[in-house]
């Protein structure tokens, strides 16, 4: 690998759009932030949440630009959402756009062998779920012409993430949360797809074929994803012989990093810590 990343560096950031992906179902855009200097730079794909069924490819613009800003080229892709989009829609795009951020990196002056990933939320579920099987027929069945890299990624970070779907329906419907309920039913449909598509079920089923290094960040004050979901994820990921990092955020709810401030600071400086050691 050719890129070096130091989280110290500073760069001018430019901003674009373009479009990642084309089908029957309408065309799809990434936002892209670019560092300007010589490069080439480590290359991320973002995968935002809003519980399968919300949300948009700018929800992480402020943890994009500061990542971006210190030298690694972040593609923030928008996908298909449920009720209009079932599973397993969001896992296949972000299949696809890992795999097309790979095939045309060198295009925006970035190494496609270093492409990591960020998921927040629901998202951090859809991005576990393809990084944990990227060679999943049904979530790399979309093809990209000329490309053969598969969907692999070199690490994951993980915000507030769903990393237990069907875990956490039954929170929901027992906590009395509709909305999150509701949002569950519109895109898995039954509990049993909310058991086969979840990258908990998966380690425990021993199905992983990649385990990437791995960083999770969650506020203990986080009432759309019990802190014992990840805290699970973690020991299991562990044992079965990944690498994770679980940081925790004393009263920060849902989605603390989104919006700026001393914890957001703190979760962003973590992040590049974390990826630095992945390019030491």
């Amino acid at each position: 690998m050719s890129v070096t990343y130091d989280p110290t560096a500073k760069f001018d950031v430019k901003v674009f759009e373009e479009i990642y992906r084309t089908g029957d179902d309408g065309e799809w855009p990434v936002r892209l932030y670019q560092p300007q200097g010589p490069g080439p730079f480590p290359a991320m794909l973002d995968v935002h949440g809003g519980a399968w069924n919300r949300g948009t490819y700018l929800d992480n613009e402020n943890i994009d630009q500061a990542l971006a800003a210190c030298g690694i080229l972040v593609a923030a892709i928008e996908f298909r959402r449920a009720p209009d989009h079932i599973y397993p829609s969001q896992i296949i795009d972000a299949n696809f756009g890992t795999r097309w951020l790979k095939a045309f990196a060198a295009d925006f002056n970035a190494d496609p062998n270093s492409v990591g990933a960020l998921g927040t939320s629901s998202g951090g579920h859809t991005l576990m779920s393809s990084a944990l099987r990227p060679n999943d027929p049904r979530y790399a069945s979309l093809k990209i012409p000329g490309a053969t890299a598969d969907a692999s990624v070199c690490y994951v970070m993980a915000g507030w993430p769903v990393l237990d779907s069907h875990a956490r329906y039954i929170y929901a419907k027992t906590s009395g949360e509709d909305r999150l309920m509701k949002s569950s039913e519109n895109y898995f449909g039954t509990e049993d797809v909310m058991r086969e598509g979840n990258p908990q079920m998966v380690l425990d089923r021993g199905e992983q074929t990649h385990m990437p290094p791995m960083l999770i960040l969650q506020g203990t004050a986080d009432s759309n994803v019990p802190l014992g979901i990840s805290e699970n994820f973690e020991k299991t990921y562990r044992a079965a012989g990944g690498t994770v990092t679980r940081e925790v955020f004393l009263d920060m709810p849902h989605a603390f990093a989104r919006q700026p401030g001393p914890d957001t600071d703190r979760a962003i400086a973590i992040m590049k810590d974390f990826i630095a050691q992945q390019f030491a």
